[in-house]
């Protein structure tokens, strides 16, 4: 496994980092543990994890991902220093979860603790925004007409995060949380938070997480760059567009157990023919060059210039071991070209 700094935190981080969103709902603390087990014995030091999972969100899963983190560092207390650990506080929207409203400094303090309780640790290395609270335009509402910047007050917004950021920083303080990143966010949520701390003596984000993957390059170049030149780490959520890239729903299957069989706060907004189209594609790139589809598209995503670490989910061993194995050489300069070619007559599928 190569390890990568996270932005100005100076910590060093894998490659891989391990995505926890399934654990418990198809995985349950067995299964947690046998992947952590796999992971660190392959090298992996990043978890990564939020009050809000498991997913799908329910109330009834909410925190369950972070409990199960919890007893398996209550049983194994001396690995806590191997791991690098990355939570998220919930943004507005989830009646059951601060009744929906928005992130403030104050719910920043009060998730903290929560998450802290549900880990079983006394401190979180990395403590994350899951998403803004204006509408940002993730999860397919990238396209023009989707959404009016223009009619958002930034000023209330900027003053938003001026408070948020005073909770994250009270949290710093108390030896609660090491640093902070945002997640789902754009160049003006990055530069508003570092104007902000330049400008009060706050702290600055370490990292971004967004969605990226062969069907959804939108961050490349323009955010992508501004991470590199602002020192933040940018970290990839669902690289295989929710499993799409593995190749395992052509043609419309739904294998039993998998994530696009069961209900999607969002739907299913990844599945459209021109996914479709793009995924047959790169599955005969992937034949071609010896590599599993969901190999191809890891290890592409881990070689784009700016990616610090690739956030992964697997509900089995046996995906979390060919998962890991893109991780271990690049691809060569043939199977990028080809992919190349591939992205640029299916852009921005979904």
């Amino acid at each position: 496994m190569r390890y990568s700094i996270l932005g100005r935190s100076g910590l060093k981080v894998s490659r891989a980092c391990l995505g926890t969103m399934t654990w418990g709902t198809q995985n349950n603390q067995q299964d947690a543990d046998a992947q952590l087990d796999y992971a660190l014995g392959r090298g992996v030091n990043f978890i990564d994890t939020a009050e809000m999972y498991a997913v799908p969100p329910t109330k009834d899963t909410y925190g369950k991902t972070e409990a199960i983190i919890g007893d398996w560092l209550a049983r194994f207390p001396a690995r806590r220093s191997e791991i690098i650990l990355a939570t998220k506080i919930a943004g507005n929207g989830l009646p059951w979860i601060r009744s929906g409203a928005d992130i403030t400094g104050q719910a920043v303090i009060d998730a903290v603790d929560a998450s802290l309780k549900r880990l079983q640790t006394d401190y979180i290395d990395v403590y994350q925004l899951h998403w803004p609270n204006r509408t940002s335009p993730h999860f397919s509402k990238h396209w023009p007409g989707r959404l009016k910047f223009s009619e958002v007050d930034a000023e209330l917004h900027t003053q938003g995060m001026l408070n948020i950021l005073e909770g994250l920083n009270s949290c710093i303080k108390a030896g609660k949380i090491r640093h902070y990143g945002i997640s789902d966010d754009t160049p003006w949520g990055i530069q508003q938070y570092l104007r902000l701390a330049e400008v009060h003596s706050l702290p600055k984000p370490v990292s971004i997480q967004n969605e990226f993957s062969l069907l959804h390059i939108k961050d490349w170049p323009y955010l992508i760059e501004q991470c590199v030149h602002c020192n933040i780490a940018y970290l990839p959520w669902s690289p295989l567009a929710g499993g799409a890239l593995s190749g395992k729903y052509l043609g419309g299957a739904r294998p039993q157990g998998s994530r696009w069989s069961l209900a999607q706060r969002h739907g299913l907004f990844r599945d459209n023919p021109r996914t479709e189209a793009a995924i047959g594609r790169f599955v005969e790139v992937a034949a071609h060059h010896g590599v599993t589809p969901s190999q191809l598209a890891l290890a592409w995503c881990d070689q784009v210039d700016g990616v610090t670490s690739t956030i992964i989910g697997a509900t089995t061993l046996s995906q979390l071991q060919e998962d890991l194995d893109a991780f271990e050489a690049p691809l060569p300069i043939a199977a990028l070209n080809d992919i190349h070619e591939v992205l640029r007559k299916h852009p921005s599928p979904f």
